[in-house]
């Protein structure tokens, strides 16, 4: 059989068409099944974990593959002509395998771009397999823009797979019933059409599948998943009588995580500081900073990091680190004290910087912890094949004498 030629004919498509759609199917059906045994699988051991992360970093770096393949394959079809219908006087099942087509092309891009930007979105877990980072532009690291994307990935996911289904009965039904030329065109080699041809009516169908793409987003739309926050059942700390007012703050924590760091923070966390700015050399006053644990929230991961394995929320809810707070020879400050975490209490030595403006002191501070001194995860992943051992604790915080 003469090998097809590069570009599409009136009767034909050419052996790029081909190569691109079949390669699209091949990436198709990898990526579903991935998809479905990586959600399914366990994570209740490193080496459950690891599998997990491996198979979900394959569907993700495969998705973004499907995404890139799907913009080559429209670009190429831009501009080729595209073999004309071989029943045109079936006006109802060309509209419907016209509007298939629009379906597909558009799900091509939305499903791997709506994964993708729920990936960039989200912090850690699962890298995609490339030297290109794992962010986007204009996408932030935010809860709510993953459930957004990660709600529209499902849904479309969904409509792909219909649109597939529909695509390849159609295809049997004119190989196998009508015994037309309509798969064979697709097919390696050149193949003769003699059956009366005419051209796509793009317009209605382009329409009817923008009817469907709007069913799909509101769908998607609607069933966004909750965005990770604190437990309901974990009432907020109350604010204790203090020296110094915060204003504002943030407390977070690093993890390294399948070889990408993770950060996480804690919404709900107070401090109690007396403190003398002008104090030199030698004591400068005490901090007691409470931490809400189940306000943690660290990615796709804040149900399991607020487990018994790791934080454990439920039974030990609050973390406390009392300090005597030092100012050294070279300006710089020191919080030394103790962290109570998960019913262990670790010597902790805070080294923060300190900024006056205003009134108003902007304290700095990080300090690197080993998860193990607290038993967190060391059960289960006792080396740092899939969890590092080093926990970085970056707090920041705004603060007024009280009353001022």
């Amino acid at each position: 059989m003469p090998a097809s030629p590069p570009r599409n004919t009136r009767h034909s498509y050419g052996s790029v068409a081909k190569t691109f759609h079949w390669l699209t199917a091949l990436l198709i059906l990898s990526l579903w099944p991935l998809g479905y045994v990586a959600h399914a699988w366990p994570y209740d051991s490193a080496a459950a974990l690891a599998t997990k992360a491996t198979l979900f970093s394959l569907h993700k770096t495969l998705g973004v593959t499907l995404f890139f393949v799907a913009l080559a394959r429209i670009l190429w079809a831009l501009g080729q002509p595209r073999p004309a219908l071989l029943h045109p006087e079936r006006r109802l099942e060309s509209l419907a395998a016209e509007t298939v087509h629009w379906v597909l092309y558009g799900a091509l891009v939305a499903v791997p771009l709506a994964g993708w930007i729920d990936h960039a979105a989200t912090e850690g877990f699962a890298p995609i397999w490339w030297p290109f980072g794992q962010s986007l532009p204009l996408v932030p690291k935010s809860p709510a823009v993953s459930a957004l994307f990660g709600s529209l990935h499902s849904v479309f996911a969904w409509l792909l797979l219909g649109a597939v289904g529909l695509h390849v009965a159609g295809a049997l039904k004119h190989h196998l019933i009508d015994r037309d030329a309509t798969l064979r065109r697709m097919l390696p080699g050149r193949v003769a059409v003699a059956a009366p041809q005419a051209a796509h009516r793009h317009l209605p169908a382009a329409a009817a599948a923008l009817a469907v793409w709007a069913v799909a987003v509101a769908v998607g739309l609607n069933g966004a998943r909750p965005v990770p926050g604190g437990s309901p059942a974990a009432p907020a700390l109350e604010q204790a009588a203090s020296d110094w007012t915060v204003e504002d703050g943030s407390l977070e924590i690093t993890v390294h995580q399948f070889g990408s760091d993770v950060t996480g923070r804690f919404a709900d966390w107070t401090a109690v500081i007396s403190f003398d700015p002008e104090a030199g050399p030698g004591p400068a006053g005490d901090a007691v900073i409470r931490i809400s644990v189940p306000s943690l929230t660290l990615g796709t991961v804040t149900e399991q990091a607020r487990g018994a394995e790791f934080f454990d929320a439920s039974g030990f809810p609050e973390a406390v680190f009392e300090a005597g707070l030092e100012r050294l020879e070279d300006g710089s400050y020191l919080a030394r004290g103790t962290l109570e975490l998960k019913g262990r209490q670790v010597p902790v030595e805070l080294p923060f910087t300190l900024a006056m403006q205003d009134g108003a002191a902007r304290a700095t501070g990080s300090v690197t912890l080993d998860r193990r001194d607290f038993g967190i995860g060391t059960a289960n992943h006792p080396d740092e094949g899939s969890l590092g051992f080093a926990v970085r604790v970056d707090i920041a915080l705004t603060a007024r004498p009280a009353g001022s």
